[in-house]
């Protein structure tokens, strides 16, 4: 069905943490589960805007097979939270893209997480379409306030990482925040009146760098958004038991799930 001009819809191409779901060598229930919704690549997700263009947030390792399989055929921009390798080891997949779109991709992130890009895939900061086909090409833009990108306005919302400065991003009435374990002072009016909140929870037990399951329905619970959906999770949170113990209007989200939310009135608008 085709996106009203004041939408945007947002698929997740992997919901798992960074060792994945099945992980190596555990014969758990979940990591032996029947259900598709216990498989999960790591964290990632495509949000394609009105005009059909798609912005990627982070190139998950499975970004290949879960661009397949989820039938995105493009993307125009690439929004990243961090540099953690679940997060960007996928990015040399993008030079398809290129290809489709016939030029170099621009990438969004904090500057550490652009130096880092750059240490990691220098080969691929060649004008398009001199780095031709065997490599990526594309080029790296800091971002750290309101931005028009493929026609819409992202705005990035500083979240605490252990000891990281990451990064989540709102778009319209949706915001994406994974791989959290706090939200600064500054952050919290970011992310006020949403439709859909997506939130990192890793499992039941706490964790350092991220927000277990009972901090992050602390977290919906003061933001209230219409919707939450929880992701970048681990293999102790099955899907259908977890979801049934889950509050009203709150759900762990699975690969391939699609959703939409409104652009509506954005915060903080551009200069």
């Amino acid at each position: 069905m085709p996106l009203a001009c004041d939408e945007i819809e947002l698929t997740f191409l992997g919901t798992g943490t960074s060792h994945g779901v099945p992980m190596i060598a555990c014969d758990c229930a979940v990591c032996r589960s029947d259900d598709p919704r216990d498989r999960r690549n790591r964290a990632s997700v495509a949000i394609r805007t009105p005009d059909r263009r798609v912005i990627l947030i982070d190139t998950a390792p499975e970004l290949r097979l879960s661009a397949v399989a989820r039938g995105i055929e493009r993307a125009d921009a690439i929004l990243f939270t961090h540099a953690h390798a679940d997060h960007i080891m996928g990015l040399d997949d993008v030079r398809r893209f290129n290809d489709v779109l016939g030029g170099a991709l621009t990438c969004y992130g904090t500057p550490e997480t652009l130096r880092r890009l750059r240490d990691v895939f220098d080969y691929a900061m060649k004008p398009f379409p001199a780095a031709g086909a065997d490599r990526p090409s594309l080029v790296l833009e800091p971002i750290d306030a309101a931005s028009e990108i493929c026609g819409v306005r992202v705005i990035p919302v500083p979240l605490r990482h252990g000891n990281a400065e990451i990064l989540g991003f709102r778009i319209g009435q949706l915001a994406y925040c994974t791989d959290c374990s706090a939200i600064p002072a500054g952050s919290w009016d970011l992310l006020a009146g949403l439709d859909l909140l997506v939130l990192g929870a890793l499992r039941h037990r706490p964790h350092p760098a991220h927000f277990n399951l009972a901090e992050a329905l602390d977290v919906i619970r003061r933001l209230r958004p219409r919707r939450a959906l929880l992701t970048h999770v681990t293999h102790e949170l099955p899907h259908a038991a977890t979801n049934a113990g889950l509050p009203t209007g709150v759900n762990l989200a699975y690969d391939g799930l699609a959703v939409r939310a409104p652009l509506g009135k954005n915060l903080h608008p551009l200069p």
